[in-house]
């Protein structure tokens, strides 16, 4: 794992992509550790967040709105099907297509998921005023929203 402390040269200390990939490292512990004591997984947080959002939807749009590749999706819709978080029924317009719904269960699962994210982001920036910590989501934002339509376009 990559740390950064005094002993850091300099250069690498004002690169941003060695900082991103620094605090990536430990964003990723803490949602880890954070989704498994909540009994879940990030795949979950991210499907029912999509479905709480958009609406009842099929695996394949479920998966594009949750940047989830297909074969994923359907693994993490099984464990949320089997804890009663979702429901699965064929879609009546397409017999071989499945359409996915968040259950009042998920809703619950999902609003103590959002929990664990707000103690996640508070551990992770701790060092950050609501201000500075509102300024770097939005510059991460334009960098990723930037990259996404340069992939799309490209």
């Amino acid at each position: 794992m990559m740390t950064s402390d005094a002993r850091t040269p300099a250069r690498l200390r004002r690169t941003p992509s060695w900082l991103i990939n620094l605090v990536s490292a430990q964003s990723h512990r803490l949602v880890s550790e954070g989704f498994t004591a909540a009994g879940a997984r990030g795949y979950h947080y991210r499907l029912l967040a999509a479905l709480d959002e958009y609406g009842p939807s099929s695996q394949a749009d479920l998966g594009r709105r949750a940047g989830i590749d297909r074969s994923d999706v359907v693994a993490a819709v099984n464990e949320l099907a089997a804890k009663n978080m979702v429901d699965r029924s064929p879609d009546p317009s397409d017999r071989r297509r499945n359409v996915i719904t968040l259950t009042p269960e998920g809703s619950r699962h999902l609003a103590e998921l959002d929990e664990v994210v707000i103690r996640i982001q508070d551990d992770l920036l701790a060092p950050l005023s609501p201000d500075e910590r509102t300024r770097l989501a939005d510059l991460l934002a334009r960098v990723a929203d930037h990259h996404a339509e340069n992939r799309r376009s490209g």
